[in-house]
């Protein structure tokens, strides 16, 4: 790591939005030096702000000396291309494609990411994010010790920046694996501990995480004053799927993560209104809806700047360029603006047909369009020739733009229930009938009926249902890969497309420049890694 890692801050503001609620937004206005910024606690809670900068739907951001660097929640770059497009979710994308690390991407082949610079304009190298969870730690300590800030002001804030903090460090650890962080304040600027550049142990790395996690869902505020920042129910649910993940090798995790269930202190509830509920749930009108724990606060009126508000840009990495608004005979089309970019996001052919007949999430999979190029419409027939998978429509389009106003789920208590439908059945080893009414409460959602009985009659067979369920349930919110890995499935499922997907390692492995900078001090980096319990080949 570099020294220096703190030394010009960015302020993050609140902006008022067209509706009537406070919705906050991460936004740049400026530098401020550290010795003059900050010290009233206004300033201080400006200060704890800026770690919401990773967490953004925006084109990039820059935070301090760090250099360019990509939001966790651009459709481009973060989780929905890490976790979702390298997965059963999406098809190879190899017709439209037109940059080859989402086309490798696709394909499970993670070999090219090796190479990668520090501060790639591909926006897939996010090992340089330990910077930004040192930025945070550094903030964890001003504010430790800051005097003007008041016991409450102090507690909330930690539990905000905290879960911030233990987010990074999630998503790191299922990009690449365990990753080299610094959690002590004390040690930053610290140039023995910034230079070693050396993976903890698993272990470890989940304790990291465990820890923020479970500080910020007994500190940060149980409602936040504006929407879109963290809270503590949004902390239990991190911490629940967190205990999930880990509980095969975590000893009493499983028991955790079905405790967090009663803890929630949120009313929440499916969402059930409108001819299709799972849909409309996403749209505008519907936002912080009964079922959102956390979601993303989209500013409609941005026009996509940096420095402007979060925006939804889904609909043009869903898109292919040749789609239309309206076909040869004049009718209009569900795409409103058009065409998009090609399509980087697509559902492929072979997970739209998991999907049951009556299955209202279905209409989240658009499976045909009218191409400007061909003058005809392309359907399920072309699949391989003129597209390589369907379209996802699963965050609507509904005004004629490329940023749509709807918000972006984090977190929902559709997932909640499905997680603890799973950590029932995992901790007791059997199914049980709390397990079964959780998923049936998501399948009437969605039209459906209740499991069959065939789906019932095993702890095997119910898990093979849940990970089905949570695939057409949680399509393309970033966790399918997650998913995968957690049910050991993730190689076979992989492998089962054929030698052309098979995923070259279980995480990404750490971009070459790291592993030269470690040797450099004296240090060993391994560049990938592998879990014990891998279904595929260790590397």
């Amino acid at each position: 790591m570099k020294r220096d890692i703190l030394y010009a801050l960015f302020v993050s503001g609140l902006m008022l939005l067209a509706s009537c609620e406070n919705n906050f937004e991460a936004q740049i206005y400026g530098q401020l030096s550290t010795t003059s910024f900050p010290k009233t606690a206004s300033e201080y809670e400006n200060y704890m702000l800026s770690a919401y900068l990773p967490f953004q739907n925006k084109w990039s951001y820059v935070w301090g000396d760090g250099g360019t660097n990509y939001p966790w929640y651009i459709p481009s770059n973060g989780i929905y291309h890490g976790f979702d497009t390298c997965t059963d979710e999406e098809a190879e994308w190899n017709i439209a494609a037109n940059k080859q690390y989402w086309t490798d991407m696709t394909r499970c082949y993670f070999e090219n990411l090796k190479s990668i610079s520090k501060n790639s304009s591909s926006g897939t190298n996010h090992f340089e994010k330990i910077r930004d969870v040192s930025r945070m730690t550094k903030i964890v300590g001003d504010i430790e010790t800051a005097t003007v800030l008041t016991d409450i002001q102090r507690s909330e804030w930690l539990g905000e920046v905290r879960l911030l903090r233990g987010l990074m460090m999630y998503y790191l650890l299922h990009y690449y694996g365990p990753v080299p962080v610094i959690l002590d304040p004390a040690l930053i600027g610290d140039i023995e501990a910034e230079s070693n550049l050396v993976r903890p142990t698993l272990e470890q790395m989940v304790e990291y995480i465990t820890e923020d996690f479970l500080y910020a869902s007994e500190n940060a505020p149980e409602i936040q004053k504006e929407k879109g920042r963290v809270t503590a129910d949004y902390a239990r649910f991190c911490l629940m799927r967190h205990y999930l993940n880990e509980g095969a090798h975590m000893n009493g995790y499983y028991e955790k993560a079905y405790d967090l269930y009663s803890q929630f202190t949120g009313n929440y509830s499916l969402f059930t209104s409108g001819e299709n509920p799972y849909i409309d749930q996403f749209k505008k009108a519907n936002n912080w809806n009964s079922e959102t724990i956390m979601a993303l606060s989209v500013d409609p009126s941005s026009t996509g700047g940096n420095t402007g508000g979060s925006f939804n840009c889904f609909m043009v990495y869903s898109l292919p360029k040749d789609c239309s608004a309206r076909d040869g005979e004049g009718n209009v089309t569900p795409f409103l603006n058009g065409k998009g970019w090609g399509q980087y996001l697509n559902v492929s052919k072979s997970f739209y047909e998991t999907y049951e007949e009556n299955d209202l999430r279905k209409a989240s999979v658009i499976t045909s369009y009218y191409s400007t190029s061909y003058k005809t419409w392309v359907t399920s027939e072309d699949i391989g020739s003129k597209w390589s998978g369907f379209i996802l429509n699963k965050y609507p389009i509904e005004v004629n733009n490329q940023y749509q106003p709807g918000n972006i789920p984090l977190a929902r208590w559709a997932d909640v229930l499905l997680l603890y439908a799973e950590v029932d059945v995992r901790k007791s080893n059997t199914v049980t009938a709390n397990a079964v009414s959780c998923v049936n409460q998501v399948r009437r959602r969605a039209g459906l009926g209740n499991l069959p009985v065939t789906a019932t009659s095993s702890v095997d067979a119910f898990m093979d249902a849940l990970l089905i369920e949570r695939g057409h349930e949680l399509l393309f919110e970033g966790c399918r890969k997650i998913d995968l890995i957690r049910f050991n499935k993730y190689y076979t499922t992989m492998s089962a497309f054929g030698e052309r997907r098979i995923p070259t390692s279980q995480y990404v492995p750490i971009p070459d420049y790291a592993i030269e900078l470690a040797k450099q001090s004296g240090k060993t980096l391994e560049q990938y890694f592998t879990r014990e319990d891998y279904d595929g080949p260790k590397k």
